[in-house]
């Protein structure tokens, strides 16, 4: 601002000197342009006949001229010495510029072959004209000289200038300090949000930011405040799923390291303490596995879409399934379609699905794979008619480490396959698994795909 308003002060100083600069050459034009049509036209008054002499016609053109206060009317008439004579009109200027008394400069004046030009004198600037008198016969020349002391007129522009510096200077400071309080006050909910921003820890996610108002801070609190709630449940995630890993990987670590300790030597004793161990190694194994299967869940190339007949793909995941367990392996239904998915990982979700419909059902049980199409998407699905899932543990099922209350026997489960069906649902566009009842009891697995020609 302090730029525009300087700018804005010299362009207008600069516009007052240029209409001080046509205002003169506009008053010196017509000054004489009236003494050279009074010198074609004008008659002497005491012999009514045209004027032969220029001192008579310079004497009588200026008693009829009325000058501004800053300007003066010369006749100039040739003398035997270096400076002419001079007639001027009876009136008062200040005698430290007066042009009449400065008989140098009217000597270079009256010499010189312009018409007009500038004077700049210690004493200030004179811009004159001229008009020279040529009279008949042998008669000395004379001149008529108009001179304008630009001082005044340019003093005038300054003074304006400085009262425009000293407003702007007024205006600036009062906007600075709007601006500052204004500013102020705008940015107080951005130094809220740094401020809480430095607050927050990994064992403090809590703190929030107030929102007031509707406009943009607001936005930007509402969107810092959704960002540290989803912080939160992402470290409380994490803290849980570290203490559950934990938790589940402790125990095999524990039963290995117990049946190392106590191993005796005994060959059949040793046989079947290395069986015992491997059996949880294995189990510590696909724990790993099915942990870093879940990390990959949240990268952009964690399922590969292509083209796929579900058809073909649902026949495949039943050959698969019946391998899993001695049931009644029942081929529901089949959609044919073509959709876009990844296989593999469909596969892999509902072979998971079958192998947890196993573990809860007895042989002889049946158990039905299907795929079918349903309002704009395709579900593929598993039933069994096994016990069952209680409704307190259909909330928590898909759940890493979290498993049901109606299980059969020890299943050697850490309870992440069924977070694992769902991560790979929810890894497809607009996908999910579902639980629903079974008729004549079980449980149905179902995922649910946006269908994509």
């Amino acid at each position: 601002m302090a730029v525009a308003l300087m700018a804005v002060a010299m362009t207008t100083r600069s516009i007052l000197l240029r209409d001080v600069d046509h205002r003169i050459g506009r008053l010196l034009t017509q000054e004489t342009r009236e003494f050279a049509n009074f010198v074609e036209q004008g008659v002497d008054p005491d012999t009514g006949t045209r004027f032969t002499e220029p001192r008579r016609l310079l004497q009588v053109f200026l008693q009829r001229q009325y000058s501004d206060p800053d300007e003066e009317l010369l006749g100039l008439t040739r003398t035997a010495g270096p400076a002419p004579a001079v007639l001027r009109q009876p009136r008062d200027i200040a005698e430290g510029v007066a042009l009449h008394r400065d008989r140098e400069a009217l000597a270079r004046i009256f010499a010189s072959d312009a018409r007009s030009g500038t004077l700049d004198r210690p004493r200030g600037e004179v811009r004159w004209a001229k008009v020279p008198v040529r009279a008949a016969g042998d008669t000395p020349p004379g001149a008529f000289v108009v001179a304008f002391h630009a001082d005044g007129e340019q003093a005038i522009a300054a003074e304006a200038f400085r009262t425009q510096l000293a407003i702007s200077g007024v205006a600036l400071l009062m906007t600075t300090g709007i601006g500052w309080a204004v500013a102020g006050r705008i940015l107080a909910p951005v130094r809220l949000v740094r401020t809480t921003a430095e607050q927050l820890t990994e064992q403090d996610l809590t703190r929030r930011i107030p929102v007031r108002g509707r406009d943009d801070i607001a936005a930007l609190a509402e969107t810092f405040n959704a960002m540290l709630d989803r912080l939160e449940r992402a470290f409380a995630g994490q803290r849980r799923f570290a203490d559950d890993a934990g938790h589940e990987l402790r125990t095999p670590i524990t039963i290995v390291r117990g049946h190392l300790e106590v191993m005796g030597d005994d060959p059949a004793e040793q046989r079947e303490t290395v069986r015992l161990v491997t059996d949880e190694l294995d189990r510590m194994s696909r724990i790993v596995e099915d942990l870093l299967l879940l990390a990959k869940a949240g990268r952009p190339d964690f399922v590969a879409p292509e083209p796929v007949q579900l058809g073909e793909l649902t026949a495949d995941v039943f050959v698969k399934a019946r391998a899993l367990g001695e049931r009644e392996w029942i081929l529901d239904g089949v959609a044919d379609r073509e959709v876009l998915l990844d296989p593999q990982r469909i596969t892999q979700a509902m072979v998971q699905l079958a192998q947890n419909a196993v573990q809860h059902t007895v042989p002889g049980q049946r158990m039905r794979i299907g795929s079918q199409e349903a309002e704009g998407r395709v579900e593929l699905y598993v039933a069994d008619s096994g016990p069952g899932v209680e409704p307190a543990d259909a909330e928590v099922i898909f759940e890493r480490f979290r498993r049901g209350t109606n299980r059969r026997g020890r299943t050697g489960g850490a309870g992440l396959g069924l977070s694992i069906v769902k991560a790979i649902a929810e890894g497809h566009r607009g996908g999910r698994v579902e639980l629903r009842p079974t008729e004549g009891g079980g449980a149905t697995f179902v995922l649910v795909l946006e269908e994509d020609r």
